[in-house]
């Protein structure tokens, strides 16, 4: 099998990233922050030692409020519901959110009259800052959105966003779900008072991991309510970071996982451009090759991640996934990805797209497979 859908969840793991979770889950077992013996107090130096190294890399200033939570769309969820709404006020975002950032948007949109503006982005920084000076109003409490589309791979300027929310005192929220391991994140350097992102795709880390990073003093009420081992006698969720925020046991074994993998990430920052980034260049350029196939997204200037969409002809996205997984053992993701806007604008809603995306552990032999697999399929539709 040729594994080609990274951007939905990276596989395979680093080898230490499955050893940590066996051991967490083997060798100490017990529920951290939930007593004091010894097997409870290594489950909590996981979370400690993973919250801390989280905050460390990506810039969070407070690794209390470096908080774990099962995926990044917990983790957006909480950032956007978790502030308090009131009718009028209004949020910016774009057309290439994922429906982690659009649905919980429409839900408060919804219930307390809060009203969305979705920007356009094509690549043209400057319009793209106009377009974020012309929709802030007076009751503007939020800027979020996508620092790469997950549907074409596109990356967004959020360091010109960043400046202009700043100097209008709106906090940003970035969902870094398909940078996060591809990308350097700083919070403090880049501006963002938010960083959501999950430990299963670029970080290369398990599933059912995520995190949310907040920077200075933003406040929020927790989604979540519940037991967090400590202020029990409290009926209320304490006030205090990160336990405000983290009812329910955590997932230890997966955390001991993100952990490892966050090692293995730090261990190879060297400042070079990623390998899967300059696979996907070649992946791109193949496909523009080939008479017949559409490709979305960035120019060649302007791409950075390793996710490639397109389309063969005028067929249906999903059949050509189909052909790709039982003809070839290629897997891709096609359709709309949960990120409508994004077809809307790109004019795909009724075909979708086909998503190719790749991580460091797939190889320039695959990739020219593929390319081979996609001339044939095109050849043989041109035929039909």
């Amino acid at each position: 099998m040729i594994y080609f859908d990274q951007a939905a969840s990276s596989y395979p793991k680093p080898p230490e990233v499955g050893e940590a979770m066996v051991h967490a889950l083997n060798n100490i077992g017990a529920n951290p922050g939930r007593g004091s013996h010894q097997l409870a107090r290594q489950a909590a130096l996981i979370i400690s030692e993973t919250r801390e190294k989280a905050a460390r890399l990506f810039g969070c200033s407070d690794p209390r409020k470096a908080l774990f939570f099962p995926n990044a769309t917990a983790a957006l969820n909480q950032a956007i519901k978790g502030i308090t709404w009131s009718a009028g006020d209004h949020v910016i975002a774009t057309v290439l959110e994922h429906n982690s950032i659009r649905r919980p948007l429409e839900y408060v949109k919804r219930k307390y009259g809060v009203e969305v503006t979705y920007v356009n982005w094509d690549g043209d920084t400057a319009a793209f800052e106009q377009q974020i000076w012309q929709s802030i109003r007076p009751g503007t409490r939020l800027l979020a959105m996508t620092h790469a589309s997950n549907v074409t791979g596109s990356l967004l300027p959020v360091g010109q966003a960043a400046m202009i929310a700043r100097e209008h005192s709106i906090p940003i929220l970035l969902d870094a779900s398909q940078t996060a391991g591809h990308l350097p994140l700083n919070m403090q350097d880049m501006g963002i008072d938010m960083l959501a992102f999950p430990g299963h795709k670029g970080l290369l880390g398990p599933q059912g991991t995520g995190m949310l990073l907040v920077e200075g003093t933003i406040d929020m009420e927790p989604v979540q309510h519940g037991g967090t081992g400590s202020f029990s006698e409290e009926a209320e969720n304490p006030e205090q970071w990160p336990e405000k925020f983290e009812s329910g046991t955590l997932n230890t074994p997966g955390i001991a996982g993100l952990n490892a993998a966050l090692n293995v990430h730090e261990s190879e920052q060297d400042g070079n451009v990623p390998r899967e980034t300059i696979l996907g260049q070649l992946l791109r350029k193949g496909l523009q090759s080939i008479d017949g196939i559409t490709c979305y997204g960035p120019d060649k200037e302007n791409y950075q991640l390793p996710i490639v969409a397109f389309n063969v002809l005028d067929i249906a996205s999903q059949e050509i996934a189909m052909v790709l997984d039982s003809h070839y053992g290629i897997a891709v993701r096609a359709g709309l990805h949960c990120s409508p806007l994004a077809h809307d604008f790109l004019h795909t809603t009724e075909q979708g797209v086909i998503r190719a995306s790749l991580s460091k552990y797939n190889t320039e032999e695959e990739v020219n497979r593929f390319l081979e697999a996609i001339q044939e399929i095109t050849e043989s539709y041109k035929m039909l």
